[in-house]
């Protein structure tokens, strides 16, 4: 089948290389022309582990191209998927629809024969029905069915979510516009992935659903941290007593700093401004939000209390930046407040990411970057590990102790056994245990 994407970010990139990998011809689409010159020679404009051979592997094929032509990407295609973002809209927290809206535009201007548009973005319920609406007011004559397929890939193991799915949600309001996504994600037939067909605003509301219930169990489990230290408990043992229960699972049960990244914040935060339109409010949701929210500056704070609560003209070594690991991605992540916290209580920081830096540098002021973890470290009255990158899984810590100034180490997620740090002498202190 020829497949079209409309955008080539996180989503857009990912699902096009995939596609293109179970033998569809495809095209990605971007407005942004030193995207496409980078992705025409090569270079990816998104860390994703694998992406870099998958892309090579089917533009060698010719199963794969980049262009910012719409118009001729469009001509013959069987399928149109648009995927571009779907942000906060600033004031008011609204998804900003913007890019969908003028995709949809330029999409209906140029539909040649029955065309399938698919929205891959992340989007409210009714947006489908907006999108039928300005397609066909651009070209009252076109044939087309209009579609959502929301994506649920996780950063980090995206290429594997998307070829081996817990599910493929298709939520259409034509039989002819659903056997063409069945053709379409055919190539998962062997893979056995289970295909759920829906109307449209279900599907739209499966998406936001499903984010702010991974969201709640992460919130829940930090607030059990939170008891679990007054108490004297263990979270993690918690955690695995309650994730053994089949109803519940083991996923997102990991105490730590707060949720990040491009999804859950946006999203849960989207669910509630739909839900405030429909007088329906979501008051779990709510409180998932605020919760979260003063969770990542608190946990600055706890970095400040592991330093005798004075931070001030002291270095502390941050290690991991991204939300979490396996990604360069920078948005919400906890590391934004709890090193903003650090530096409004006096805090000097030394920073080290695997692959996060870049991207951080127009976010944190005033930081200075390290070449390694070790490097960040030499020096430092304090190390805070905030992101469980491998790279930091396995240190040395008696070279640790030997380059920081005292021995305190603060481990937001938990990667470490709280004996093994204290008998190398540390002050450790981690969530929840």
């Amino acid at each position: 089948m020829r497949l079209t994407i409309v955008g080539s970010g996180y989503v857009g990139l990912v699902s096009g290389a995939c596609f293109a990998d179970f033998g569809h011809d495809v095209t990605c689409v971007d407005k942004a022309e030193d995207k496409i010159a980078r992705l025409n020679r090569g270079e990816m404009p998104i860390y994703e582990p694998g992406l870099d051979d998958l892309v090579a592997r089917n533009v060698a094929a010719g199963r794969l191209t980049f262009t910012q032509d719409l118009a001729a990407s469009i001509k013959g295609a069987d399928a149109v998927f648009i995927a571009v973002g779907t942000p906060s809209r600033r004031g008011d927290g609204h998804a900003d629809l913007s890019y969908v809206h003028a995709a949809a535009k330029e999409i209906g201007e140029q539909i040649d024969g029955y065309t399938v548009v698919v929205t891959k973005s992340t989007v409210p319920v009714g947006t489908g029905d907006e999108v039928e609406r300005i397609i066909r007011a651009a070209n009252p004559a076109a044939e087309f069915g209009v579609v959502s397929n929301p994506e649920f890939l996780r950063e980090g193991a995206a290429i594997d979510d998307f070829k081996r799915p817990d599910r493929i949600v298709i939520g259409a309001e034509d039989e002819r516009a659903t056997e063409v996504m069945r053709q379409v994600y055919r190539p998962l037939y062997l893979n056995a992935a289970p295909l759920l067909v829906t109307r449209r605003r279900t599907a739209e509301l499966i998406k936001y659903a499903g984010n702010a219930f991974l969201a709640t169990k992460i919130t829940f489990i930090n607030e059990i941290a939170d008891l679990c230290e007054k108490v004297g408990a263990n979270v993690q043992d918690v955690a695995r007593g309650i994730g053994l229960d089949n109803r519940i699972g083991s996923k997102f049960l990991h105490a730590g700093p707060g949720y990040g990244g491009s999804c859950f914040p946006k999203d849960t935060l989207a669910l509630l401004k739909t839900a405030q339109d429909h007088e329906a409010p979501q008051r779990i949701v709510e409180a998932v939000v605020a919760v979260n929210d003063n969770r990542k500056r608190a946990m600055g704070r706890k970095i400040v209390q592991a330093m005798d609560g004075d931070v001030r003209g002291k270095t502390v070594a941050v290690l991991g930046l991204t939300f979490k690991p396996n990604t360069d991605d920078m948005r919400d992540s906890p590391a934004l407040a709890v090193i903003q916290t650090l530096q409004d209580a006096g805090a000097t920081v030394v920073a080290f990411d695997p692959e996060g830096m870049e991207q951080a540098r127009p976010l944190l002021s005033d930081v200075t970057y390290a070449t390694g973890a070790y490097e960040a470290i030499d020096g430092a009255d304090a190390v805070a590990i905030l992101t469980e990158w491998d790279a930091f899984r396995a240190l040395d810590l008696d070279r640790v102790r030997t380059l920081l100034k005292s021995p305190v180490l603060v481990d937001l997620r938990n990667i470490y056994p709280p004996e093994e740090v204290a008998a190398k002498g540390f002050r450790y202190v981690s969530v929840g245990r």
